[in-house]
């Protein structure tokens, strides 16, 4: 089957995700995607879309919340460096690199590696007002009128162990926020000052019109945390929280991101006022659909748990509805999933292989038939 076949429905994705968020019973389990480049043209080759028209193409496939993009208009901050790329908020350096099944845009060439700490110290970041947050505001309009849901944010917001890692190397990165190297902090704190207060404007200017906050944070190895709790609760909590608050301060509930093994930190999210957790990987210690669903169901939304790494990209498409229908048939027991991939979809992954995810989750019923 090379198309998406969809049953009636009821809600916008407007309600359907602010229901999802609220435990309540939805007409059908909402949806996220996420997806390489490269991947995402092989799925639109095969259902006769334009790959370049995302808004067309999640309306097509029913994707049910999309992000208050915004674009970067200030003046330019980082050098060029030849056949690379560089991220205009923080600077980070990555390279084409091809493989047998596509190609990635992968870190390299850390502008903070090796240091010394004058220059990590007064590391330069954009201003909160260097962005274009009119076309923002005329976006977010256009998804209303679509009956799209929208999000703030992404898994870049808020994030300091992974992006602190981007710009200095991960290891170096690690060693200094674990000693509380102080001009690594500052350096962290004037990029997450930069992200809070052009969050805020955004929220501003389109107030009612936002329906939650995406952050992002990796804190899990595969098997175990990639930081003890001392640290998380020293350096990253009150970091994390001041996101959290701007969010509650405009009634909004919270995903994050967390990579690997995470649920060790989760209790502590639902303190912090977190009310829900993406990525989801089920083949990590402790974060299977079983193990989340018994410690966590019904007080933290779950956002992903269908492996890219599994039969998605490696099996057949029986098997991929076979996963498919067992994720859904453990998260519907406490209501509040967003059925979506762990990570991007990756190159390697049969196109036909994902449109079964979605029509798996399209003709799924509670009970685990279809």
């Amino acid at each position: 089957m090379n198309k998406i076949i969809r049953g009636k429905e009821i809600l916008t994705s407007k309600e359907r995700i602010q229901r999802t968020f609220a435990f309540e019973d939805v007409d059908r389990v909402a949806l996220g995607y996420d997806t390489n480049p490269v991947a995402h043209e092989n799925l639109c080759k095969v259902l006769n879309l334009d790959s370049k028209d995302r808004n067309a193409f999640n309306k097509h496939l029913g994707i049910d919340h999309m992000g208050a993009r915004i674009k970067y208009n200030g003046p330019k901050i980082y050098e060029d460096v030849p056949q690379r790329t560089r991220n205009s908020e923080h600077g980070a350096i990555t390279k084409y690199v091809q493989n047998q099944f596509g190609a990635y845009w992968d870190f390299c060439d850390f502008p903070l590696e090796d240091a010394d700490d004058d220059v990590i110290y007064n590391y330069p970041y954009p201003s909160a007002d260097d962005y274009d947050y009119k076309a923002c505001a005329d976006y977010v309009d256009y998804l209303v009128k679509e009956g799209f849901a929208i999000h703030v944010g992404d898994p870049g917001l808020g994030d300091i162990l992974n992006t602190t890692g981007m710009i200095m190397g991960v290891e170096q990165a690690l060693i200094n926020i674990a000693t509380e190297h102080e001009p690594t902090i500052h350096t962290i704190d004037k990029r997450l000052n930069l992200q809070l207060k052009r969050t805020e404007k955004i929220l501003e200017m389109n107030k009612g019109k936002i329906d939650f906050m995406w952050l992002g944070e990796d804190l899990g190895t595969q098997h175990t945390p990639m930081i003890s709790m001392e640290l998380y609760r020293k350096v990253l909590k009150p970091r994390h929280q001041k996101f959290i608050d701007l969010a509650k301060s405009f009634n909004l509930p919270v995903i994050i991101h967390t990579c690997g093994s995470s649920s060790w930190v989760y209790e502590e999210f639902i303190e912090m006022g977190m009310n829900g957790v993406d990525t989801l990987q089920p083949e990590a210690v402790n974060m299977s659909p079983e193990y989340l669903v018994e410690h966590f169901g019904g007080r933290l939304v779950f956002r992903g748990c269908i492996s890219t790494a599994g039969p998605l990209a490696y099996g057949t498409q029986k098997e991929t509805e076979r996963v498919c229908i067992d994720t859904l048939e453990i998260m519907s027991k406490c209501k509040g999933y967003i059925f979506a991939p762990t990570h991007s979809i990756q190159d390697n992954t049969p196109p036909e292989n994902t449109i079964t995810m979605y029509n798996t989750a399209y003709s799924f019923k509670k009970g685990g038939s279809k």
